[in-house]
């Protein structure tokens, strides 16, 4: 496996050769500061432009307490509202998508345009002092990168989505990410451990030699990790040796070229983890999103769909169809992985543990939560109440 880091030595991290503590993956205190502090001034993925293709379509995401729409505007402009009505607090829309000429409150009525403004009030006369001009849907931050539509519940003035992955930018370029369509729906997929352990297990690159014999097939020692500010970046060649394992074997075989490719990405599987819960699995044949949300302490959904250019031939949906069959083992063998060092966690003999020179996008992470949340430096948990005194440690 090959790894390389990009942070230099002058914010280095003094704790960077341990682990984030245990209690971190398990407090319910520390969650909730995480998300003040990390997941609320994140972008989160939504879906991509084509799913809301015409005025009134929309998508929702749902995370730390918040329902947020994505619509696209009578103009053809694309907006992001919380999805909330200004009256009482009421939901305005139910489920991930819809289209609808008027958002309507199904509470009292309450009335807004596709670009968020109240449009109807009922009884409109018995608020004397209503400005209607002042009480249109809440505006959510949106960036789109190349046709993903992200938001950020708050701007802490960090970078977007494209500054975030410019070092990979002429990489991502060849995918034609923009003329990419759904080929699969939203699945969510709840587990029962942190939601940093999803993420680690995504960046670790040492675990893949031992845990995951199908990628060791496909791969050999060809996979590689590195850390960026903002972005991991792991890959691996698929090899010409044949896999012994059948579904393995067939993809090698059947993947086909792909025009828009270069000779060297043909074969070639690349992932990228964006700052802290979102991941782009970009294969040949497909390019598939990844985000793991926080429910509680010990309790993550994942939320992922699969994207691909448009393809009728045979060999191209086969390819897809046996790279959903190996990645499916794929993510059974992460989901007990997970789950194991969950469970282990919880044991009081375990606080931090020592991260080899080659982890480079865990020491990367971890230094970063340092920053944002000095008590993430304490083996142990501080008393309640720590969150609302001044930092236990600088």
């Amino acid at each position: 496996m090959m790894a390389s880091a990009a942070a230099p030595a002058s914010v280095r991290d003094p704790d960077e050769g341990w682990s984030l503590p245990a209690w971190t993956y398990q407090d319910a205190e520390f969650l909730d500061v995480e998300i003040k502090r990390v997941i609320r001034p994140s972008w989160q993925i939504v879906c991509h432009v084509s799913e809301i293709p015409a005025a009134g379509d929309y998508r929702t995401l749902e995370y730390v307490g918040e329902s947020i729409i994505v619509i696209r505007g009578d103009d053809g402009e694309i907006r992001a509202f919380t999805n909330v009505c200004r009256h009482r607090g009421a939901r305005l829309v139910d489920g991930p998508s819809g289209c609808a000429k008027r958002l309507q409150c199904p509470y009292h009525a309450w009335t807004y345009d596709l670009r968020g403004r109240l449009l109807g009030v009922p009884l409109k006369r018995t608020y004397p002092e209503l400005e209607a001009d002042r009480f249109g849907l809440v505006s959510v931050a949106l960036d789109i990168f190349k046709g993903f539509i992200f938001v950020r519940l708050e701007d802490d003035g960090g970078p977007s989505v494209a500054e975030m992955l410019a070092p990979y930018l002429e990489e991502i370029d060849a995918y034609r990410f923009e003329d990419l369509r759904a080929f699969g729906r939203v699945t969510l997929r709840p587990r029962k451990v942190n939601w940093k352990n999803v993420g680690d297990n995504y960046s670790d690159g040492l675990h893949i030699e031992v845990a995951h014999p199908g990628l060791r097939r496909l791969m050999g020692n060809g996979y590689g990790v590195e850390a960026q500010p903002h972005v991991d970046k792991m890959w691996g060649p698929i090899l010409e040796r044949e896999s012994t394992a059948p579904s393995e074997r067939a993809y090698q075989k059947i993947l086909p070229a792909v025009p828009h490719l270069p000779q060297e990405r043909q074969r070639l599987w690349t992932y990228f983890k964006l700052w802290p819960n979102i991941a782009f699995d970009i294969y040949p044949d497909q390019i598939d999103f990844m985000q793991w949300l926080p429910i509680s302490p010990t309790e993550t959904v994942i939320r992922e769909i699969a994207y691909a250019i448009p393809d009728d031939r045979r060999e191209m949906r086969a390819a897809r169809y046996l790279n959903w069959r190996i990645n499916r083992q794929v993510n059974a063998e992460d989901t007990e992985l997970i789950a194991r060092v969950q469970h282990g966690m919880a044991s009081s003999s375990f606080s931090v543990g020592p991260l080899s020179e080659k982890e480079v996008a865990l020491r990367n992470f971890c230094s970063r939560l340092r920053r944002l949340i000095p008590e993430a430096r304490l083996h142990a948990p501080p008393l309640p109440g720590w969150s609302r005194r001044p930092h236990a440690v600088s």
